[in-house]
Order: C-alpha cells, then sequence, then structure tokens
C-alpha cells in the first residue's frame, strides 16, 4: 500500500495548530501552593518526597504532522498527553502548555480536539454506522443530513464501510475485530472534523496488520487534512516508524529526545551506540535509553526545538479568535433527549439481560406466585390473612431486588458519558432526561405482564380499578428501584462496591418497613429509616387497596363462631392506616423517584464537571 508522505499545502483553508509545552512538570502529590514551585532534581536529603512524573518538558506537536511520545512503561507517555489534551487541569501542573502561542483554553480547547482513549469506551449493542451516526448526531449542528454525510465519508476513510452494519461487540458479546474497533472509537472521536487529535496506546493489542491499518488512515488524514496529531507509542515496527514525522522519547518523566527520528538517530551515535540493522532507532533507543540520558543535555534537545520552531513558521497557525473561545453545545436540550433517548432505546432493546430477561422474569415470576397463593385472597381467618401479608411482601422484596441487574449496564454508560460531556457532546441533564423518559414505558410493561399474571390467580379484590391500582402501585415500586440503581451507580465506583451498597440499603428498607416490626416498636434513633424505606410506602398501599373502600368496610377479615370479629376497615385502622394515604404514599413514591433522578444528576454533574475542571 501506497502511503502519501508529503505535508499538506499551505494554502489550505483549515485551522491549524500547534501544541507546545513549556518546561511542564507534574508530580504526584496533592497538595502544592499554586504553581510556586520548582522541579526537583536527585537531592541529598533522604526523606520521601513527592513523585514527579514529568520534569522540565520542553516539546511541540505542529499541524501536519503525527508527532509519537514513546519511551518505556512508567515514564510518563500518557500523562504527558493528557495535560496536552487538556484531560488534566493546567491548575495542577507547573510549566505551560501553548496553542498557537497562546495559553490552552481548558473549556474550549477539548472540543475543537479528540481525544481517543486506550480502552474502546464503546456501546457493544450499536452497529458501527449507528455508533458513529450518535456521535455526528451530538457533535454537529447540521441535522442529520449533515451528520450521515460526514459518518460516509468517515467510514470510508477509516475502512469501516464493510462492518457498517455490524455491532461493535465487546467483552462476551461478538462483534467486529480489534482493529476495526480501535477505528470505530477513533471515528467516533472525528465526527465533528477537529483540527488536533490526542490517541493514547493507538496499536495497543493488535496484530501488526491491524495496527499498521490504524496508523496508515491516521497518516492520510494529516497529509489531506493537516491535522495535528499526538500519540503514544510503546514499541512500534519499521513500517510504522516511518509514518511518524516528530518523536518524543522519554524516560522517568524527562524528555531524551524531541525531534525527528533522524536527530535521535545522531544523538546515539554521539553516545557511541551502534544500531544493529534488526533493531529500529526507536527500539534501540528505547534499550539504551539510561545511557542515553547521560548524553542527552538540555541543550542538545533545546537546540533541536530551537530548529523546529524556526521550521514551523512555513505552517500557517492562526490565533484563537473569540468565536473558538466560547463554543456552545451544538444542540438544543430537546434536541439533545430526543438523540439520547433513541439510543436509548436500542440498547434498552438489544441488551437481552436487561430487556428479554425482565419481561420474562416478570411473567414467570407472576404466574409462579399466583399459582402459590391461589385463591388466598377469597379465604377468611388470621392464617389467610398472614398469606396475603407474606405475599405483598415478597412480592415487593422481588421487585425491588431484581432491578439491581442494570447496575453493569449504568457504570459502562457511566464511563462513555463522561467521555462524551467532557468533550462537549451534551449536557448531563439531558443524559438523565433521556434515561428516565425511556425506562418509564419500558418498566409500565414490565409492571403490567407481573399485576396481570398475579392479580386474578391469588383472588384479589374483583375489581377492575383495584387491579390498575396495584399495577399502578407496581409500576411505581419498580420506578423507585430503577431510579435508587442509578443514583448509585453514579456514585460508586465499581460493581462490586455498587451490589454491596444497594444490598445493604434494601435490606435496611425492608427490615424497617413495618413488616416485622411495627412502627410503635421501632426505636425513635432508627425510626428515619422506617420514613426512607422503600418497601413502607407500597406496603401500605396494597394494604389499603385490597382492605379499604366501600367494599372493605363490609368485608370480613376473620370471625369466631360464625361473628366477624374483624373487618377490613377496622384492620386498617388496627395497622394505623388511612383511606386517604392510598394517594398520598403514591406521591411520596413519585418524591423517592423525582429525588433519586435528581440527586444522580447531581452526582453525574459534579463528576463530570470535576474532569473538566
Amino acid at each position: 500500500m501506497e502511503l502519501p508522505m508529503k505535508r499538506p499545502i499551505s494554502g489550505d483553508q483549515r485551522s491549524h495548530y500547534r501544541i507546545e509545552a513549556r518546561n511542564l512538570c507534574y508530580k504526584t502529590s496533592e497538595s502544592f501552593d499554586g504553581l510556586n514551585w520548582v522541579c526537583g532534581r536527585g537531592g541529598g536529603s533522604s526523606k520521601r518526597g513527592p513523585k514527579f512524573i514529568l520534569k522540565n518538558v520542553n516539546c511541540e506537536a505542529r499541524a501536519g504532522e503525527i508527532t509519537a511520545i514513546a519511551g518505556p512503561s512508567g515514564a510518563g507517555k500518557t500523562t504527558l498527553l493528557e495535560i496536552l489534551g487538556g484531560n488534566i487541569p493546567l491548575k495542577k501542573i507547573s510549566g505551560q502548555v501553548l496553542v498557537n502561542d497562546q495559553h490552552m483554553l481548558e473549556k474550549m480547547f477539548p472540543r475543537i480536539s479528540g481525544y481517543v482513549t486506550q480502552d474502546d469506551a464503546l456501546f457493544p449493542f450499536l452497529t458501527v454506522e449507528e455508533s458513529l451516526m450518535y456521535s455526528a448526531l451530538l457533535r454537529l449542528a447540521g441535522g442529520r443530513k449533515e451528520a450521515e454525510s460526514r459518518v460516509r465519508k468517515l467510514m470510508k476513510d477509516l475502512g469501516l464501510e464493510q462492518v457498517a452494519g455490524s455491532r461493535v461487540g465487546g467483552g462476551s458479546n461478538r462483534g467486529i475485530s480489534g482493529g476495526e474497533r480501535r477505528r470505530v472509537s477513533i471515528g467516533v472521536e472525528l465526527v465533528h472534523d477537529p483540527a488536533v487529535i490526542f490517541i493514547d496506546e493507538p496499536t495497543s493489542g493488535l496484530d501488526s496488520v491491524s495496527a499498521l491499518h490504524v496508523m496508515s488512515v491516521l497518516r492520510r488524514m494529516v497529509v489531506s487534512q493537516g491535522k495535528t496529531v499526538l500519540l503514544t507509542i510503546h514499541q512500534p515496527g519499521f513500517r510504522i516508524l516511518e509514518l511518524f514525522d516528530r518523536l518524543i522519547l522519554l524516560s522517568s518523566g524527562v524528555v531524551m529526545h524531541n525531534g525527528s527520528l533522524d536527530h535521535l538517530e545522531e544523538m546515539l551515535k554521539l553516545a557511541n551506540h551502534q544500531i544493529p540493522h534488526h533493531v529500529n532507532v526507536l527500539e534501540f533507543a528505547i534499550d539504551v535509553v539510561d545511557s542515553l540520558a547521560m548524553h542527552a543535555s538540555e541543550t542538545f534537545n533545546r537546540l533541536h526545538y530551537l530548529q523546529n520552531r524556526v521550521e514551523n513558521q512555513t505552517i500557517r497557525v492562526p490565533r484563537l479568535n473569540k468565536d473558538e473561545e466560547h463554543i456552545s453545545y451544538q444542540n438544543s436540550r430537546s434536541k439533545e433527549v430526543v438523540i439520547l433517548g433513541q439510543r436509548f432505546f436500542k440498547n434498552t432493546f438489544r441488551t437481552k439481560q436487561l430487556f428479554a430477561t425482565r419481561v420474562i422474569q416478570a411473567l414467570v415470576a407472576g404466574l409462579v406466585l399466583g399459582t402459590i397463593f391461589f385463591k388466598t385472597g377469597n379465604n377468611n381467618g388470621r392464617t389467610a390473612l398472614q398469606t396475603r401479608l407474606g405475599f405483598f411482601a415478597f412480592s415487593l422484596t422481588f421487585l425491588l431486588s431484581s432491578t439491581t441487574e442494570g447496575l453493569p449496564i449504568f457504570l459502562r454508560e457511566r464511563m462513555i458519558l463522561m467521555r462524551e460531556t467532557s468533550r462537549g457532546a451534551y449536557r448531563v441533564s439531558s443524559y438523565v432526561l433521556a434515561n428516565t423518559l425511556i425506562f418509564l414505558p419500558f418498566l409500565l410493561m414490565v409492571s403490567l405482564l407481573f399485576a396481570a399474571s398475579v392479580y386474578w390467580l391469588v383472588g384479589f379484590k374483583n375489581e377492575v380499578s383495584g387491579f390498575f391500582y396495584f399495577s399502578l402501585v407496581i409500576w411505581m415500586v419498580v420506578l423507585m428501584s430503577n431510579s435508587f440503581v442509578a443514583c448509585f451507580s453514579a456514585l460508586v465506583p465499581n460493581f462490586i462496591t455498587g451490589n454491596s451498597v444497594i444490598a445493604g440499603l434494601m435490606g435496611s428498607f425492608f427490615l424497617f418497613s413495618g413488616y416485622f416490626i411495627s412502627k410503635k416498636n421501632i426505636p425513635n434513633y432508627w425510626l428515619f429509616v422506617h420514613y426512607l424505606s422503600l418497601f413502607k410506602y407500597p406496603f401500605e398501599c396494597f394494604l389499603i387497596n385490597e382492605y379499604g373502600g366501600e367494599q372493605g368496610k363490609g368485608r370480613c377479615i376473620e370471625s369466631k363462631e360464625g361473628v366477624c370479629t374483624t373487618y377490613g376497615e377496622m384492620f386498617l385502622r388496627q395497622q394505623g392506616l388511612k383511606e386517604s394515604q392510598k394517594w398520598t404514599n403514591l406521591a411520596v413514591m413519585l418524591g423517592f423517584i423525582v429525588g433519586y433522578r435528581i440527586l444522580s444528576f447531581v452526582i453525574l454533574w459534579y463528576r463530570c464537571n470535576k474532569i473538566r475542571s
């Protein structure tokens, strides 16, 4: 395959950007006094101090070139890439990061650039074309026609036309190959045609053919469009190495080389190294980087840095204008909700463990419970009453605990959310609202399936209004549980922690619901858990629906020697329940749903805002 190797013509009207780092330092310690500290070199003190990841880094990446950051493991490659890409706040570093000789605008720069992480954070159940299309719809302002045109061109440039209709896959879900998935990740960040592209380990985990294909795609974009490409790489092969214009060699956070491969070869010769024929220049330099450090003086690197600055004057690098400083979201909030809602719907419908499993689970569980508690609602006596109460308690336990299966899906989406919002694709509020709206009809269907299969079999109140109220309570219960899981999925770091926290809280809610311990017997210092319990309010709704109303006044629950001793209305009074609570409890449950969703939004907004700032 013949690759274009010449640099783009300077007459191209695209905006070009040069990224520079001057005296850049970064350390792991979080406590420091602004930027009033300097990078220290090994001193005589044996005390343990902050670990410097980057030390006095001077480098640049030019428009129309591929700049590779290389070095051994732990050299600081990814950290340098994240700083230059605006992913690490500038207040945490010392030195300067410049874009076209101006200080980087942290809020603006991520929106005119693309950053591809080492991990492919993609939706496995979307096709290649859908993944690119939704990204285009969110990041382009021209509507669907412009998005379709951009996606078609991008798939052609990335060589993805053959797999456009294939699902991305990932993990246990079969899909496209690793190289194709890597190109999709790159394409998702290129849909808005950024002038600057940052890629962390683009060839990681790929075979030599796939790795070369990915790098060749990037090379063609650099040559034809004049983009600035900055990437990290470990040990590239000969053919990939030829595609690089510039190389930044790091070792323990220090720049060993900043310039072309020819200059690196000169440095190796000055250090009296002879490069074997079967080893490329970069691979050999990484192997001997420790000895190279003794000969890589700051003067040598600064000399080539100044030479590069002179050469770079021939490339057009416009200063940032006011329009670029204030880039807003490409879509209105309502349009974002529609686009995200469509994406949520496809993901939910195609996720078997969330959609098909929940539907089958609701139907089967309803039928099984209906046959176990068959016609118990028609019987009288203390035993029948306890049986019905047991059914209500078990049903609530089943409904509230079964939605935790959505936790890993929420956690996976959180990764994608933080990546997309950090690049200015959409608002966090749009994500939360779209997620809520899509789950409303889905969980309504689940609720109706469960209620229809169990209500008449158990033999509850023979009224249509009673059935619909029962279904409404079930719907509110699963919505509460879904909102509860969504809230804690935004808070917890991983699935194991989230599962433990949710299970512990659900157990506490059940314990203090009033089923095991009556309200009057709960200690005052634990009474707040009773009112926060997700079990309390629907449990009371079930009781009021079954034993309240006009029918409840004449319904005999318990009798002795043929004489009714307890009617439905009397039983409710014994439990401290009123007919009016039938609707006030629903209002409280609605408040839980809205409250947990708002709390979820606040947590996600804080997380995303923390990444940006």
